[in-house]
Formats: C-alpha cells, sequence, structure tokens
C-alpha cells in the first residue's frame, strides 16, 4: 500500500480494507505457549481504540482520521517527543509514515487530548460491547493481569515503560481496555528486542512473522507503508540468509522465527508465572470478551490478523 495513500485514510476505508473476513482455509495457530494463549486472547481488547466507533467520533471531533488517531494515540504514552522516538518505537511501520502521522497528529493535539481520546475511546467500546457482563467479574481479571504486571522489567520497553506511568481510568471497562494495553505493549517492546537481537531490520521482521502467521508473502508487510523496492530487497536479504525459500519460511527459516517467539515469551514468563494456575481461567474470560469486539466489528474477523498484531 503506497506510502502517500497511508497518510490519508478515514475509519470507513480502514475497515474496509482490512476488517474483510479471510477466505478458504485457516492454517492452525504456530504457537499454543501460555505467554502466546494470553497475547492472542487480550488483542482485540487492546486494540479496540483502533477500531472501534467510539475512536472515529472522537477522532473526527478532534480532527484525526484513522491512522493520525492510531499513532498519535498509541505514540502519546511516550510524552511529547520527536517523530523519530515513536516510529522506532513502532518498529514495522515505515519510519518516515509513523513520523510524519505523529507530527500530523501533534499538530492537531494535544499529548494530554491524545492520551484523552484513547482512554475514554476504550472505555466507551468496551462498556457498550461488554454491557451484559458484571463489573465486578471484569474488575477481578483485570485484579489477577495488574499482580501479573506489577513485577514486569521496565528495561527496553519504552511503550509499555510510558503506559505504566498513565493514571488508571475510573470505570472498570476502562481499567481492562488499559491493563491489556499494558500487556500488550509489555510483550510487544519485548518481541522487537528478540528481533533486533536476532539481526533482523523492519521490514524482515514483518516478512518473517506474515509467513509464520499463514499470510501470502508481502500480505501484511505491504500494508505498513514500505516501497516495493525495499519491501524486494529485504526478501531477497532473508532468501540468501537460507530463511525465505521462494514465498514461504524454509524450514531454517521456521525455526530461526519459532527462536524469535521463544525469546519473546521468556520476557513474558514473569508475568505467566504470576498469574500460575489461574491462567487459563484468564485466558478463557478475556478470549471471550475479545470475540466479543470482534462480532461487534471493532477489530478485525481474519485470525491472522489477531495473530500478528
Amino acid at each position: 500500500m503506497p506510502h502517500d495513500h497511508l497518510q490519508t485514510m478515514d475509519f470507513a476505508e480502514a475497515r474496509d480494507t482490512f476488517c474483510r473476513p479471510r477466505t478458504g482455509p485457516v492454517v492452525d495457530p504456530p504457537a499454543t505457549t501460555p505467554a502466546r494463549r494470553l497475547r492472542d486472547a487480550i488483542e482485540p481488547l487492546a486494540m479496540v481504540t483502533v477500531w472501534g466507533e467510539p475512536t472515529a467520533e472522537r477522532a473526527g471531533t478532534a480532527g484525526l482520521d484513522f491512522l493520525g488517531a492510531y499513532v498519535g494515540g498509541r505514540g502519546s504514552a511516550l510524552g511529547d517527543v520527536e517523530g523519530g522516538v515513536v516510529a522506532a518505537a513502532f518498529a514495522v511501520f515505515e519510519p518516515g509514515l509513523v513520523g510524519g502521522l505523529w507530527d500530523q497528529a501533534r499538530a492537531t493535539c494535544s499529548v494530554a487530548d491524545l492520551r484523552a481520546l484513547r482512554e475514554h475511546a476504550g472505555t466507551e467500546a468496551l462498556r457498550t460491547v461488554l454491557a451484559d457482563v458484571d463489573e465486578a467479574e471484569i474488575d477481578a481479571v483485570v485484579d489477577l493481569l495488574r499482580d501479573g504486571l506489577a513485577g514486569a522489567d521496565l528495561m527496553g520497553r519504552p511503550l509499555f515503560a510510558g503506559s505504566t506511568a498513565l493514571p488508571w481510568p475510573q470505570h472498570a471497562h476502562g481499567r481492562l481496555w488499559h491493563v491489556t494495553s499494558l500487556l500488550r505493549e509489555h510483550r510487544g517492546d519485548a518481541h522487537v528486542a528478540a528481533c533486533v537481537a536476532a539481526g533482523l531490520d523492519s521490514i524482515e521482521a514483518n516478512i518473517l512473522t506474515e509467513l509464520w502467521v499463514g499470510f501470502a508473502l508481502l500480505e501484511y508487510t505491504a500494508t505498513r507503508g514500505w516501497p516495493q523496492e525495499a519491501m524486494d530487497a529485504a526478501i531477497a536479504r532473508l532468501r540468501e540468509r537460507g530463511l525465505v525459500d521462494g514465498d514461504a519460511l524454509s524450514a531454517d527459516g521456521r525455526r530461526f522465527r519459532d527462536g524469535i517467539e521463544e525469546a519473546t515469551d521468556r520476557a513474558q514468563q514473569p508475568v505467566v508465572d504470576a498469574l500460575g494456575n489461574r491462567l487459563d481461567r484468564t485466558v478463557d474470560a478475556l478470549a471471550g470478551w475479545s470475540d466479543a469486539v470482534v462480532a461487534h466489528g471493532w477489530f478485525p474477523p481474519d485470525p491472522y490478523k489477531r495473530a500478528a498484531g
């Protein structure tokens, strides 16, 4: 998808592009470790602030389009920083795209306003979708996850560290959104570090993940704003390293990407350990609530999108 096209995209266009159901057979998930199950269970809850109608309405009032709201909202956890800092933390997007979108968002809204927009939209969206769920049940799950994150290390985790400094929302649904967002950023920061340690650049990491999850080559990477020639060069490098064979992961490539996933899981193990024997029922509750978000149309129904983040 061309960089200049991504600079301006409204919510209706984004949903039409990214929220189509997947047709044809779907391969089984590549990993079912406890840490990965927790990650997949929270994804639609944490990212309802990207796809939900409350975000679209509040962003439109503030003068932000789809990507401006996404980059501005998520990046606001980092504070009033240069666009390059946001691009570095987001990692897998074309840096000029992210930096430009951050600058546009900051020209429109203050950091405080961007943070408030995101929190209020997340609270409103989950209150709507989970209206029939007892708030005491929600708070019980939030408390478990909050306990799990209490000892989480901040080292090398900029988005997680910034998010931990934000105040906890007053309402149960807002707290659910916030704690799942914290978990997502905790794992995401660790995953970026694992990719860097493995010697991957942004496009190479994108390609290995999309093939590992089940996407066709460049089906997902091409939505991150990269020019075709840069993606073609990355494919050539991965083929030269023996990680990609034709348009698929080689056996070595799958082992290599499995190793990155294992490193990411290890970084989240303290959270899993803190949940202990409560992990299964916590994951079941979160997955059910996430399924409700998907059914409501406020997260893409494609299981590969849920797995890729």
